[in-house]
């Protein structure tokens, strides 16, 4: 299987975002937050975000939401046959400083296992 993130799998739809924070679940492997909410999507479709609160310069914002992205992207593989599961995921950055890729990775990793098998 390839590992890839095309457009077609970006969370960009604000009605998506929006139904994510009402209605969607959540899961804490620390430094990440995953938001999740099953969907009759075609796909998955994920998300990043980083508070400008705790990381007052993009570039330090920016490297952060490309690790998570990258760990995501070699990772979604533990989501399993896209047939089955599909949901909107969209990943927060809790922590109070940068973490490496080591960590960030693991976090991703554990995060995605503990989402609920769910048949859309």
């Amino acid at each position: 299987m390839k590992a890839h993130f095309p457009k077609q799998q970006k969370l960009k739809s604000r009605k998506d975002i929006q139904s994510l924070f009402k209605e969607g679940g959540s899961i804490t492997q620390y430094p990440i937050k995953m938001l999740w909410l099953p969907c009759r999507q075609k796909q998955t479709k994920a998300g990043f975000a980083v508070a400008k609160k705790n990381f007052k310069s993009a570039v330090t914002r920016n490297k952060i939401k490309r690790l998570i992205r990258e760990a995501y992207r070699l990772e979604k593989k533990e989501l399993g046959p896209q047939e089955k599961k599909r949901y909107i995921l969209l990943f927060l950055y809790i922590g109070k400083d940068v973490a490496d890729y080591k960590t960030i990775n693991k976090a991703v990793q554990g995060a995605l296992l503990k989402l609920p098998v769910i048949d859309v």
